[in-house]
């Protein structure tokens, strides 16, 4: 099966490591690790290989994604001998960046992006295409009266009105007929309209904000402390991170939708929200690597106070990376079985994900493993007839 995989951001860090991450795969230079669907348990016929992938994009940056890929290999992001071996597949890859399109009437910007995701879809002869938005964190949403139904957001985007740059991408995929995945916090498809949309086209969308470090340890703890009945008191930590990512969640607004993606999981786990926040600060010196520090207060027993600390330390990119692979493979299978609408069952992947869904790791696992096998079993429950990609 085919499968277009077309990366918003494609210059960026995660973008690139996802790319020759992909191609080092293909060629056989590289083992899946933190592939999730290389696990035994989801390792499906269902899912695309990873060598029917085809990679293209968008981005405002110009540079090269060779000489990206030989800045994060200088950066200790990628083994240098990967981007030497991979330097022809990559400037393949180079042929199908698109500069993202920019100013003039938002509507138009929809269109042109819909232009090339259907050309690139034609190039290259392909199945199904899924959208991957891995471009810098937006503000948190402004939601208007104008995205609550379709029929409105087109009579706003006719007469100019603002649509944030993720939702526009999510538009101009689902008019395409492409599924789309948004690993930012951003606003991406959750404005109802847009969700109206996926299901007139017949595609299945998932997101937000991918689980990769301080997260992804939270959702294994939190539901620790809630089924030994420990009560957490509190449970601050610090993010520190450098990096393209970093640079831009220096500013406040984005910075504010980040933090509020990364606290979700304790309300959701705990039952309650204890005390604490979560701080991000940009780090220029420690580039595309991370470090989060967590102190976690709570009582036992009697009243008994005590603590919990921990420091996490890893590169966000080889994180990242992975699991942009099994979101693209996980969202195409589902396409192709005639899921529509959210992908609820991909909670695993996110930080806030969509709909009412468990947050304790464990239990996301248990779903993701379970939308698996229904994938392997044709389409699944409730599913509509899907609109071919």
């Amino acid at each position: 099966m085919r499968t277009g995989v077309w990366l918003v951001g494609g210059r960026g860090s995660v973008a690139v490591t996802s790319t020759v991450g992909a191609l080092a795969l293909r060629a056989g230079l590289a083992e899946p690790t933190g592939c999730v669907t290389e696990v035994p348990a989801l390792n499906s016929p269902a899912l695309p290989a990873l060598a029917d992938l085809v990679f293209g994009g968008h981005d405002v940056a110009t540079t090269p994604l060779v000489k990206k890929a030989e800045a994060l290999a200088e950066a200790g992001v990628l083994p240098a001998r990967l981007v030497t071996a991979l330097a022809e597949e990559l400037g393949a890859v180079e042929a199908e960046l698109r500069p993202a399109p920019t100013g003039g009437p938002q509507a138009a910007v929809v269109e042109a992006v819909a232009a090339d995701l259907t050309r690139f879809r034609e190039r290259h002869r392909l199945d199904r295409v899924v959208v991957v938005n891995v471009s810098s964190t937006e503000p948190a949403p402004d939601v208007r009266p104008a995205h609550a139904d379709l029929a409105a957001l087109d009579a706003a985007l006719a007469t100019g009105s603002p649509l944030p740059a993720s939702s526009a991408y999510a538009y101009a995929a689902f008019t395409a007929g492409c599924s789309f995945v948004d690993f930012t916090p951003s606003t991406g498809a959750r404005l109802p309209a847009l969700a109206e949309l996926a299901h007139r086209a017949g595609v299945p969308y998932a997101g937000h904000d991918g689980k990769t470090g301080e997260t992804l340890v939270k959702s294994v703890l939190a539901p620790m402390f809630a089924m030994r009945n420990l009560r957490v008191r509190s449970w601050s930590g610090t993010n520190l991170l450098g990096g393209g990512d970093g640079a831009n969640l220096a500013e406040p607004a984005a910075n504010a939708a980040k933090s509020a993606s990364k606290q979700r999981v304790l309300g959701e786990t705990l039952g309650y929200v204890p005390q604490g926040t979560t701080r991000i600060e940009y780090v220029d010196d420690i580039g595309d690597f991370k470090t989060a520090w967590d102190l976690i207060t709570f009582s036992g027993f009697l009243g008994t106070p005590m603590r919990m600390e921990f420091t996490w330390h890893g590169c966000d990119s080889s994180l990242a990376a992975p699991l942009v692979l099994d979101l693209a493979r996980l969202t195409t299978a589902a396409h192709r079985a005639g899921r529509v609408g959210p992908l609820t069952e991909l909670a695993f992947f996110f930080k806030d994900p969509l709909g009412e869904v468990p947050h304790a790791l464990a239990e996301q696992w248990a779903t993701l493993r379970a939308f698996v096998r229904e994938l392997d079993g044709g389409p699944t429950s409730g599913a509509a007839d899907a609109v071919p990609a």
